[in-house]
C-alpha cells in the first residue's frame, strides 16, 4: 500500500479527529509542515491538544488553528510572536503547559522510544517542578518528567522516498525527528519525492518505519518571522 497521498487534505482524511493530541514539528516558522497545518484547519476538528515548540505567528503556522479556536491546550516551550495566543491565554480561553525547550525535546524523544519518564535537573526549584516528583542522585536534585506521545504527528522533511525514509535540511530538522517518532500516526510533508533506492542509506535521518503517510509540497512559502537588514 502506497504511503504517498495526492494532497494534504487526503493525507489527513480518516486520521485526524476532534479531541486528539497532535504533535507538530518546527522551530518558529522553520521546518513547519505548512500544508498539513492548513489542511488540519480546513478539516474543522477542534478541542486539540497541540505539542509544538511554539505556536506559530498570527495568521501563519499554528497561528491558523488559534484563529479558528481549534486548539484548547498548547504544550510548548516558546510562545512569543503571537498576539492571538497571548489574548487567548490571558482571557482563559487557552490552556498552556510551558516546558523548557530541552525538556520538551527529550519528552518527545522518550515518548517515541517507549520510555515513560526520566529525571532532569532542568527546572528544579522553579515553577516547572511544582507538583512533580523529585529525587536526589549523587548529591544533586532532579525532577521527574513524563514523556509525550501524540495521536497524530505532523512533520516537515526535505526529501522522502515512497517507503517514508526521510532526509531533513539543515536547521529545518529541529524538532521534526522527535515529533515523528512520538506520533501513533505520522504524516510527513516533503518538498521532494525520490525513487526508492535513490537515497544513500548513510544520509537517511529517519527510517520509513516511523512514517505512515506522505504528501508533497514542492513550493512551500517558508515565511521568515523577522528580517533584519544591517544599515549600510
Amino acid at each position: 500500500m502506497s504511503k504517498v497521498y495526492p494532497s494534504a487534505q487526503a493525507a489527513l482524511e480518516g486520521v485526524v479527529a476532534s479531541g486528539q493530541t497532535v504533535a507538530v514539528g518546527g522551530f518558529g516558522l522553520c521546518g513547519i509542515p505548512e500544508a498539513l497545518i492548513a489542511a488540519l484547519r480546513d478539516s474543522g476538528v477542534n478541542g486539540l491538544t497541540c505539542i509544538s515548540n511554539n505556536a506559530g505567528v498570527d495568521g501563519f503556522g499554528l497561528g491558523l488553528l488559534l484563529e479558528t479556536r481549534q486548539i484548547k491546550k498548547m504544550i510548548a516551550s516558546y510562545v512569543g510572536e503571537n498576539k492571538e495566543f497571548e489574548r487567548q491565554f490571558l482571557s482563559g480561553e487557552l490552556e498552556v503547559e510551558l516546558t523548557p525547550q530541552g525538556t520538551l525535546a527529550e519528552k518527545l524523544r522518550a515518548g517515541g522510544a517507549g520510555i515513560p519518564a526520566f529525571f532532569t535537573a532542568t527546572g528544579v526549584g522553579t515553577l516547572v517542578a511544582e507538583g512533580k516528583e523529585t529525587r536526589e542522585f549523587n548529591g544533586k536534585e532532579y525532577v521527574m518528567e513524563h514523556s509525550l506521545t501524540a495521536d497524530v504527528a505532523l512533520v516537515k522533511a526535505w526529501k522522502a522516498d515512497p517507503t517514508g525514509n526521510l532526509v531533513f535540511r539543515k536547521t529545518a530538522r529541529n524538532f521534526n525527528p522527535d515529533v515523528a517518532t512520538a506520533g501513533r500516526i505520522t504524516v510527513v510533508e516533503v518538498e521532494e519525492l525520490v525513487e526508492t533506492g535513490a537515497l544513500d542509506p548513510d544520509h537517511i535521518h529517519l527510517p520509513g518505519i516511523y512514517v505512515h503517510r506522505i504528501v508533497v509540497n514542492a513550493n512551500p512559502e517558508k515565511r521568515i518571522e523577522q528580517r533584519t537588514v544591517r544599515e549600510a
